[in-house]
């Protein structure tokens, strides 16, 4: 850390059922340009938007995300959500974050879509006074932050983008790989994709 700055430390929240390699180069990606001591991997016990989809059991997404950081320095899990059960609000994790590490500038890292949808999660503007906002761009996208900031007035002036490079990869497109008996080499860490393979994860689904 460099003296008299504040440790930043990166919050990544995600169901990852399952982690693959795009979450891994953007949340590196981030930490780079973004200068971030650490990034924390946040597994959602129940994400408010996917609440009529079956999700894999905490255990084991959290155990796939362990898996897929282990030998990264800079990244670590969190199990906050987990923890606490229930139906998993950005705006009371980041609560209690800030109570666990009260001396760092928190970053809560997300995509564009999420930003874009962020005037209608819950409670957006109590996200953005806990935590600056670090976006994943697709090169060549541009975002509309003045009509997002109208809605979310407490964002202004805390919101970084940040080009990464495009990834195509989707959890929900790894299920379906799975479902389908096609492979995933590749687009998962090799401990992720054994895990699945012999917790016969997504088979049934």
């Amino acid at each position: 850390m460099t003296k008299g700055r504040t440790a930043r430390l990166g919050i990544f929240g995600g169901t990852f059922d399952p982690i693959h390699l795009g979450h891994l180069i953007v949340a590196e990606e981030l930490r780079v340009r973004l200068g971030l001591e650490r990034i924390l991997f946040l597994p959602a016990a129940r994400p408010p938007h996917k609440t009529d989809r079956r999700i894999s059991p905490d255990e084991d997404r959290a155990l796939m995300v362990e898996l897929a950081i282990a030998g990264n320095p800079y990244f670590a899990v969190s199990y906050v959500d987990l923890a606490r059960g229930g139906i998993s609000y950005t705006a009371d994790s980041l609560a209690i974050l800030r109570q666990e590490y009260p001396d760092h500038t928190l970053y809560f890292l997300m995509g564009q879509d999420s930003l874009r949808d962020l005037p209608n999660w819950h409670d957006p503007n109590r996200i953005a006074r806990q935590a600056l906002l670090g976006v994943a761009l697709r090169p060549g996208v541009t975002i509309d932050l003045a009509a997002i900031i109208a809605r979310v007035p407490a964002a202004a002036n805390r919101i970084t983008l940040v080009d990464v490079p495009l990834i195509q990869i989707a959890s929900r497109v790894i299920r379906q790989r799975v479902r389908d008996g096609l492979p995933i080499t590749y687009q998962v860490p090799r401990e992720v994709e054994d895990y699945i393979r012999r917790r016969g994860l997504y088979r049934g689904e």
